[in-house]
């Protein structure tokens, strides 16, 4: 007789017999398969985890190493009121501390030139009636630019060729209409400022008529009254006058640059009222830098302490990297240059900065009085005595703390570091867990064809004989 499935023939619960001990057989190793795949793949997020938030970490102090304004300098301004607005100021990291009286008396200019009276009856008039000619437009000698004059080319027309000349260097020609005797006037103003930088209109073909419109040559030129020359900014510091050919001011305080925007106000005896601006320290800058290092460097120590902890109870789960030698190593390190002295520093380590380790192994700025004063007080009075040394604490480049700390990281984090390697093993051992379970696979499809063809022989020698049995029986004559 054909058997379709185990047991049929027999009666027996083979099929079942088989499921169980293919189970049996599995468990074990599928189990044993699995919590390692679960390990690995754990592993694999808690690296990349780490490396993350080191990478992160790496990028704060590559930030703070190379921060230029860590020491910075703070402008304070005060002028007479609120309404005034006379100077903005930057000073650089070398400027020294210190208070100045500031007056300004003059804001730099440059030329403004007006045609005379009754030269023009209409700003539609000819600037040339008959022929051609040019007129340059020149300041100090060093820039300059010319404008060709055709027949007929009227005053308008004239002003627009000034403007939209592409060489034009900065002077702006305007018409103004007097309504009165004296006409329509061209007006030209340069934005070339600061004495000697006079412009300087000539009429390059001698052309009369150009004349009128000329700084330089004939009778009929612009007449002085009509010229106002370039001049300088003027301003008083501490009673001191100081010019400038801009309204700029560059280093007329060493290492302190200033612009002036708006002539000083009078008081009621008409004298000027000064502006007073302060040179100090950005405290407040430098305290939001060192809090935010703290910040960045606490943030990565929770990471790693949530990776590698320990689970309290049989509820409470390991971390993906509990006991993990490489990421402990990656906080000792990290530990070891924080709390390392630097000798470029006259300060010598963040302790002497208020910044300490707490029982947790992060960063504070301390609270004990260890009879040097509280962290608050020490990083008070580093700030105070010690503002440039502190910048040198995280910065030098050989022993700075912020500079150690990024090229510590990155040996952890460059495509060929430590966390890689690591990474890439894992990811390897990944790969031999599925070869493995494949292979488990096919060990148990082997083995399950064992199993059935031994059982079937079973099946298949009770079922004959419970056919000779029924035989016999039906033989004998015997009822059931």
């Amino acid at each position: 007789m054909s058997i379709q499935s185990l047991g049929v023939g027999s009666g027996l619960a083979l099929d079942d017999l088989v499921t169980q001990l293919l189970e049996a057989e599995r468990r074990p190793k599928e189990d044993a398969l699995t919590a390692k795949e679960e390990q690995n793949e754990a592993e694999i997020s808690g690296l990349g985890q780490i490396k993350s938030k080191l990478s992160d970490f790496k990028d704060s102090v590559d930030e703070l190493r190379s921060d230029n304004d860590i020491n910075g300098r703070e402008p304070i301004i005060s002028n007479p009121s609120e309404d005034d607005d006379v100077l903005t100021a930057e000073a650089s990291n070398s400027a020294l501390r210190g208070s100045y009286e500031i007056v300004v008396e003059a804001l730099a200019s440059g030329s403004r030139i007006v045609t005379d009276d009754g030269e023009f009856t209409s700003s539609s008039d000819a600037v040339l009636t008959s022929g051609s000619g040019s007129l340059t437009f020149d300041v100090g000698g060093s820039e300059s630019f010319t404008i060709n004059i055709s027949s007929g080319m009227t005053l308008t027309e004239l002003r627009q060729a000034i403007n939209n000349s592409d060489d034009n260097f900065g002077v702006q020609a305007n018409i103004i209409d007097t309504g009165t005797s004296a006409g329509p006037k061209l007006v030209f103003t340069s934005d070339t400022t600061g004495t000697g930088n006079d412009l300087v209109i000539t009429n390059d073909t001698g052309a009369a008529e150009l004349d009128r419109l000329s700084t330089t040559g004939g009778t009929g030129s612009i007449s002085a009254a009509n010229i106002t020359s370039a001049s300088n900014a003027i301003a008083y510091i501490d009673g001191i006058a100081v010019e400038s050919e801009t309204n700029e001011f560059e280093n007329t305080i060493q290492n302190v640059s200033f612009e002036v925007q708006e002539i000083s106000p009078l008081d009621a005896n008409g004298d000027y009222e000064a502006t007073t601006l302060e040179i100090g320290y950005d405290r407040d800058g430098l305290k939001n830098k060192i809090t935010d290092f703290i910040d960045n460097y606490n943030s990565l120590i929770d990471e790693i302490n949530t990776l590698t902890r320990y689970g309290q109870s049989d509820l409470e789960d390991d971390g993906a990297l509990a006991g993990d030698s490489l990421v402990r190593g990656i906080q000792s390190g990290l530990a070891s240059i924080v709390g390392g002295s630097v000798s470029a520093s006259q300060l010598g380590s963040l302790f002497q900065i208020g910044v300490e380790f707490n029982d947790d192994g992060k960063l504070e700025i301390g609270t004990t009085d260890f009879g040097l004063g509280s962290g608050e007080e020490r990083l008070d009075d580093a700030i105070e005595d010690y503002f440039d040394e502190i910048a040198t604490l995280f910065t030098d480049e050989d022993e700075g703390i912020a500079t150690r700390l990024y090229d510590f990281s990155y040996q952890y984090t460059n495509y060929s570091g430590l966390i890689t390697l690591r990474e890439n093993a894992a990811k390897e051992e990944r790969d031999n867990l599925l070869d493995e379970r494949e292979t488990l696979e096919l060990r148990m499809l082997n083995y399950e064809d064992i199993l059935r063809d031994r059982y079937l022989s079973l099946d298949l020698t009770v079922a004959q004989l419970n056919q000779t049995g029924s035989a016999l029986i039906a033989a004998l004559g015997v009822g059931i």
